[in-house]
């Protein structure tokens, strides 16, 4: 201030930009988006919900091959009695005896198989882990497979041996043994094949 003039001096501020409220609160903040529970319990249903079925065309296909193996099995057996009517039984030939003893593990391994399933299916799969369960039954439908591809061959060619021509029951009993055989043999290359899917979904997944 200038006592002598009388003139007030009032020093100059520098401009402060105004800011509205609303402003502040509509600015958009970033930040990470946090992803929803739901998304996960849905894919996880999803998956839980689809194992059952797998389970259940797996048991299935066991019970079929169970099936077959049996009446393979079955239908060479009912021969023994031939011994008594002066004709030869299956345990006469070698090459039925090995296919007998081919249907009779493949109807044990499938009674397995099939009461394993339903033990999982009951109890969650504490009977054996899963990995371990995929590993074996992996390789074993694969040997079960080769088995009874390789008694269903040896079988074919001994119906048309001359051993059989006279013997009418032994011959019936083996063109049966071979149809239930090449059945079971079928029901466990779908098998194997499943359980190469559930195998190499593990190992990639």
């Amino acid at each position: 201030m200038n006592e002598g003039g009388g003139v007030l001096l009032v020093p100059r501020q520098p401009p402060v930009a105004a800011v509205s409220p609303c402003a502040a609160y509509s600015t958009p903040v970033m930040g990470i988006p946090t992803p929803s529970p739901f998304s996960f319990s849905v894919a996880s249903t999803r998956w839980s919900s689809s194992r059952p079925y797998n389970h259940v065309f797996s048991l299935v296909l066991r019970a079929m091959l169970m099936v077959f193996s049996f009446g393979s099995s079955l239908a060479l057996a009912v021969t023994m009695s031939n011994t008594q009517q002066e004709e030869k039984g299956f345990q006469d030939f070698p090459e039925l005896v090995y296919s007998f003893a081919v249907t009779t593990c493949a109807f044990i391994y499938s009674a397995y198989q099939l009461f394993k399933g339903i033990f999982d299916i009951a109890f969650k799969g504490i009977f054996i882990s899963d990995k371990t369960s995929e590993y074996t039954s992996f390789i074993l439908d694969q040997f079960a497979g080769y088995l009874l591809v390789s008694s269903s061959s040896v079988t074919a060619l001994m119906i048309n041996q001359p051993q059989l021509a006279g013997n009418t029951s032994l011959k019936k009993a083996a063109v049966a043994s071979v149809c239930m055989s090449v059945a079971a043999f079928l029901s466990t290359a779908v098998c194997a094949i499943l359980s190469g899917y559930k195998l190499s979904k593990r190992i990639m997944w």
